[in-house]
């Protein structure tokens, strides 16, 4: 995959959405590493922003359970179709990925699987384990789909005790109907509850400039501090391609501050908010 900026609109951008490409061979490696073991990253398949710096610094957001998703939501580059069988090697392989790449932090998410009867479950658990046999001085983090709201399937991830535990709330609720048709807003808020409530971190985010207000957002970041949330990352919304919807407006950097103000003000210890920020990146500056 070429480096190169996710937006075809983007010589419109604003100035604090360019991006200045790195020239490092170290992009290359994690690029070629990833190829060679036969994995997925969300990087690639998300079209995500932040790749080439990312890649730069030998890190990357494992994507398993193959590449294609069962859901179709709106801002999602990763697209609809026939699901994968399950590859049993996937979890080692992943462990492999970081071993050679020298992780400190390992962050592993999946496309939606509502084809399998634990939505992929087990095999964030399976993959959660050999990281911790393979590179025991990493940290784990897992960014999880809703697992159509199973508290079972949400205890098998649970139980393998990942150190971070993210799920996406994505949009404020009123725009589900168009930007997340297939989730439930208070689905999610229930998953993060009760992986707070098992006693691990519970990491939540979303991305704004789809049309929401500056209140809805606030009272995401309200409802995710009631539920036991204590990270949360907010980014600007970048469509991947002309097929997606165009941002309603890009939101000022001083706007970004002024919601990590907000939700330190409410005792959300950890607020991560800029325009280019993703769930994952710099992930393991809050372990």
């Amino acid at each position: 995959m070429p480096c190169e900026k996710p937006s075809p609109r983007s010589s419109r951008l604003p100035e604090w959405l360019r991006i200045t490409l790195p020239q490092d061979r170290t992009f290359a490696r994690t690029r070629d590493l990833v190829a060679d073991l036969g994995l997925n990253t969300v990087c690639q398949g998300a079209r995500c922003p932040n790749i080439c710096e990312c890649f730069a610094r030998s890190t990357a957001t494992f994507l398993i359970l193959g590449r294609s998703c069962t859901r179709g939501c709106a801002f999602c580059n990763i697209g609809l179709g026939r699901p994968e069988p399950l590859d049993p090697g996937e979890p080692g392989r992943v462990a492999e990925a970081a071993r050679r790449l020298g992780l400190k932090h390992a962050v592993v998410t999946s496309v939606t699987r509502d084809d399998l009867p634990d939505g992929g479950a087990a095999h964030f658990a399976a993959t959660i384990r050999a990281l911790r046999e393979v590179v025991p001085g990493a940290t784990v983090e897992v960014l999880i789909p809703d697992f159509q709201g199973d508290a079972a399937a949400l205890r098998l991830v649970l139980d393998a005790k990942p150190d971070v535990l993210n799920h996406n709330v994505e949009t404020v609720p009123g725009l589900y109907p168009r930007i997340r048709p297939q989730a439930d807003y208070v689905q999610s808020l229930v998953l993060l509850e009760r992986a707070a409530r098992a006693g691990l971190p519970a990491k939540s985010g979303l991305m704004v400039g789809f049309g929401e207000s500056m209140e809805e957002v606030h009272q995401v970041i309200r409802d995710l501090h009631y539920r036991g949330v204590t990270m949360v990352t907010i980014g600007q919304y970048l469509r991947p391609s002309k097929a997606h919807p165009e941002p309603e407006r890009y939101v000022h950097p001083d706007e970004f501050a002024a919601l990590a103000d907000y939700g330190r003000s409410l005792g959300v210890p950890h607020m991560f908010c800029a325009p280019l920020v993703r769930s994952s990146y710099h992930a393991g500056e809050f372990v």
